[in-house]
């Protein structure tokens, strides 16, 4: 399971878990109020038609019974509002409110609950029930609408505690008097704190729950997360050597992917280090030689008379520049190669077309005429993704090693094919060849493996270094290999993906 999905279940649980239960208890008590104001106006009805029957002392008698047995409080009115019965003055009141003053703590915390509950769902008012101060029917509105409608009127109000208050106006019998019933509904409030209690363990719970995820999230993602924010810091201060990037190969998200590819980017960095630090000391190394060969040559000229050996001397100074400038401009070459292949865009390009090219080009060069160059293409579609220019640096390269190492006379054969959804190209010589434990050297910086004949420091060993990173560059590979036919010489062999494979994929 991917992080986004982990945090998304983690904060999408607790919150519907609350959001839930806040309209739960909305639902929950709103139900039980309806249900209550439907018993309300049975039983208002109910007892209005048993009083409609009832006269004197048989009707104050059974209000009194109704109020006792039912909870309920009964009030009679006369057609013009006036009292004509009570059921609290004609026997003990059934119910008295509570006064909030005399509630413990725990019910005023209950009661602000309730208010903050219905807040939040956006509960319509509800009327504070307040004692009338007088006793006629114009006190209850109720009264009036069941007057006016002829039929049962319920009402809801709020007791001091904040229980609800129902009442029911109903007409009693055709003389026109009216009955109003009232009960304090404690069980409802009851009911709907004991179902807000239920939801506070669930919400408990669910933090619960949610503090744990939030600590195995932390365990998952802080921890690892600040174990490379550790590696980075310790990079950035020049002490890469001696950190220890965890890979962490069981992970599978995005934490996992990221540890190891901060692991790749830190073993880069290690060997672009590794490589800038051996290409300084070698690049010393191979100007130190002709330098001091100069520098002898240039202080022996003032100690020495022979016309002679001074123009050997001299003759030996001018190598050794030439050696100098040489080196300098292929290191220099070799410096930008990695900046250029950066910046580069690759295009598509026929590799057969830019190899006979780059071969008729050739043949015209002075003094080539001793060692021709053959070009020869194969079959398959040759069209790769690359950089023109750089490519044909490397072929100038493979032509160039070709070259020196052919006898007078030697043919250089470049021929160009695909096979397996690659292109290749070939430069074969019929020099010497390499010795297969020297296959891997000669592409190494400043390594070179002359002909004895060959006047020392013409080469400075970098071409094949080069060639062999403009290809890996585009994704592919310059090796030695034997030749097909089994002869004498060198083949080098380049091989690039081809256009036409990576467009099927």
């Amino acid at each position: 399971m991917s992080l986004t999905t982990r945090i998304l279940v983690v904060n999408v649980i607790a919150l519907a878990l609350l959001a839930g239960g806040f309209f739960y208890l909305d639902s929950y008590r709103t139900q039980l109020i309806n249900e209550r104001f439907r018993l309300a106006r049975a039983e208002a009805e109910i007892a209005a038609a048993a009083l409609s029957h009832a006269r004197g002392d048989e009707r104050r008698q059974l209000m009194a019974e109704i109020g006792t047995t039912q909870v309920l409080r009964l009030t009679l009115y006369d057609p013009h509002g006036g009292l004509i019965e009570d059921s609290f003055r004609l026997a003990p009141p059934s119910f008295a409110f509570v006064d909030p003053a005399t509630e413990p703590w725990y019910q005023k915390v209950a009661r602000e609950l309730d208010r903050g509950v219905d807040f939040i769902v956006g509960a319509p008012a509800v009327e504070r029930y307040r004692e009338p101060p007088l006793t006629g029917a114009g006190n209850w509105p109720e009264i009036a609408r069941a007057r006016q409608s002829g039929r049962t009127e319920v009402f809801l109000r709020y007791a001091p505690d904040r229980t609800p208050v129902i009442t029911a106006a109903t007409p009693v019998g055709t003389r026109g008097d009216m009955l109003l019933s009232m009960r304090n509904a404690l069980d409802v409030t009851q009911a709907v704190r004991d179902a807000r209690q239920t939801l506070v363990i669930i919400i408990g719970l669910a933090m619960l729950l949610s503090v744990q995820l939030s600590l195995f999230l932390a365990r998952t993602i802080v921890q690892p997360l600040r174990a490379l924010v550790r590696a980075a810091v310790r990079v950035r201060l020049g002490r890469e050597r001696a950190v220890v990037v965890p890979r962490l190969p069981d992970r599978g998200d995005e934490i996992g992917l990221l540890a190891r590819a901060f692991s790749d980017m830190t073993e880069a960095l290690r060997q672009q280090i590794d490589a800038v630090e051996s290409f300084a000391a070698d690049v010393s190394h191979e100007l130190k030689n002709p330098l001091a060969s100069l520098a002898s040559a240039v202080e022996a000229m003032d100690k020495v008379e022979d016309p002679a050996l001074r123009r050997q001397l001299s003759a030996i100074a001018t190598h050794d520049v030439q050696r100098l400038d040489r080196l300098i401009t292929e290191i220099a070459e070799a410096s930008r190669i990695d900046a250029a292949l950066s910046r580069a865009t690759f295009a598509l390009l026929d590799l057969a077309l830019l190899a006979a090219q780059v071969v008729g080009a050739r043949g015209v060069r002075p003094g080539q005429t001793d060692c021709p160059i053959r070009f020869r293409r194969g079959e398959g579609d040759t069209h790769v993704a690359g950089d023109a220019l750089q490519l044909e640096r490397v072929l100038d390269n493979l032509l160039d090693n070709a070259v020196s190492f052919s006898p007078s006379g030697g043919e250089v054969e470049v021929r160009v094919w695909a096979e397996h959804g690659r292109v290749l190209l070939s430069v074969s010589d019929e020099g010497p060849g390499i010795a297969p434990d020297e296959r891997e050297k000669v592409f190494e910086r400043f390594h070179s493996v002359r002909p004895d004949e060959e006047a020392f420091g013409a080469h400075s060993g970098l071409g094949l270094a080069i060639a062999r990173s403009i290809a890996e560059a585009h994704d592919g590979t310059l090796v030695i290999v034997d030749k097909a036919d089994g002869s004498g010489g060198a083949c080098l062999v380049l091989s690039l993906p081809s256009a036409n494979d990576e467009d099927d994929e």
